[in-house]
């Protein structure tokens, strides 16, 4: 779900100084992140949330979390090992209805897994621990700093900070710690899921849970309109000033390398977190306190289908599996504190495209016909034609066969 190179190879970099078009373009996929797909993930996890409370022993909470846990453990195992079958037996070239139809099968049943690991360790670390401010704080931090010495602190990473687009190629993907291969190595693969799943999952959710609690306890306890509403400001402040520094970062991390790369970037990243949480519980405690509060169960079904629906259509609804890990800089100089904020701009990548290619084969033809005649008429159009296809192999074209747009850096073409 972090993203990694998405857009590199595509050629959707930072705009280059000076290029206001793409400036303008980065600004609007910015904008199209942080107020319509961040808020759609954030409604979809408080309505599976909830109604995972309101349908799974509701009456016996130790009990309801605990098989919320065993059930989000057991799924992300499950996709995480079965990642291959599925990429190689739902093909859209082959079967589209079937792809199309089984593909957001697969992003509700894998988002109800992610929101129940999610709930279960949350809320069990929340019934059986203190929620005093030096404990919360340096659990907060122990498990921050271990992610860092992992090299994994950017998993903290969520919307509005990236977007997953609904690739064919990257649909099933789910980058694992070590990288290793399932058909080569299937038993360190299995323990190389495993410690993904239960070590680097875990700790991100420490790191959320430690920061959520912490705005619950410091950010105007007494009231939760005003609490909600001061998140909000400061998670879409946050977010702002987060976007606006990533020429400045990137400029920096261009002429950073080794350790001192991946503190400054670790450090930007959890900047973006701050930003990142705070909209995260704005969003959810604003739809809990105004979204019909004395109909709740109505309030969860609605937010959580009409998310997805929309993200769906839109998509991206992708951006609501919490799957995968990535690892801290990772990406070549500076690309490693670009965020995966791509839409708008792979579309009009994709436009661009098609015109060129469309010149590309008219260009072909016209040669085509030239040589026919050529003993008629030698050496004119013919060299005319050739001139104009050398001058076209001078321009350099972005040709996209299918955008990587969901944020898995390694795809199965090259990396599992």
């Amino acid at each position: 779900m972090r993203g990694s190179i998405v857009g590199i190879e595509d050629g959707l970099t930072s705009p280059k100084p000076g290029s206001w078009h793409g400036m303008f373009l980065e600004l609007l996929d910015n904008l199209y992140a942080a107020c319509v797909i961040g808020p759609l993930v954030v409604g979809y996890w408080r309505g599976t949330w909830n109604l995972m409370g309101e349908y799974i022993y509701p009456s016996d909470l130790p009990t309801s979390l605990m098989i919320s846990l065993a059930l989000g453990v057991f799924g992300h195992l499950v996709f995480n090992i079965f990642q291959g079958p599925l990429r190689s037996h739902l093909n859209a070239d082959k079967h589209r209805l079937v792809y199309y139809i089984a593909s957001r099968l697969y992003t509700e049943i894998y988002g109800t897994v992610c929101v129940n690991t999610w709930r279960g360790g949350w809320e069990i670390i929340n019934l059986y621990t203190t929620h005093n401010v030096l404990y919360v704080v340096v659990i907060t931090l122990v498990c921050a700093v271990l992610l860092a010495l992992l090299r994994g602190l950017r998993n903290i990473t969520a919307s509005p900070f990236v977007v997953v687009i609904d690739s064919r190629r990257e649909y099933f993907d789910v980058p694992t710690y070590f990288k290793l291969s399932g058909s080569k190595q299937p038993g360190l693969y299995i323990l190389d899921c495993m410690f993904s799943v239960l070590v680097i999952g875990s700790l991100v959710v420490f790191v959320w849970r430690g920061l959520w609690v912490l705005l619950d306890m410091e950010l105007f306890p007494e009231d939760k309109a005003l609490s909600a509403w001061a998140s909000v400001l400061i998670g879409y402040g946050v977010t702002a000033v987060t976007f606006s520094l990533q020429p400045l970062m990137r400029w920096t991390c261009d002429r950073l390398t080794g350790i001192w790369r991946v503190i400054v970037a670790d450090l930007f990243l959890f900047f973006s977190f701050i930003g990142t949480i705070n909209v995260w519980r704005g969003v959810w405690q604003l739809l809990d306190h105004y979204f019909l509060p004395e109909n709740r169960l109505l309030s969860n079904w609605i937010t959580h289908v009409a998310s997805l629906l929309l993200l769906i259509l839109l998509n991206c609804s992708n951006s609501v599996l919490v799957r995968g890990v990535y690892i801290d800089a990772e990406e070549p100089a500076g690309q490693c504190v670009v965020f995966p904020v791509y839409y708008i701009r792979l579309f009009f990548q994709k436009e661009r495209t098609k015109k060129q290619k469309k010149i590309l084969e008219s260009l072909n033809r016209v040669e085509f016909n030239n040589v026919v005649i050529v003993d008629k008429k030698p050496n004119t159009k013919v060299e005319q034609n050739h001139q104009i296809n050398r001058n076209l192999d001078a321009v350099p074209l972005t040709i996209i066969d299918n955008p990587k747009s969901n944020g898995d850096h390694n795809t199965h073409e090259n990396k599992q």
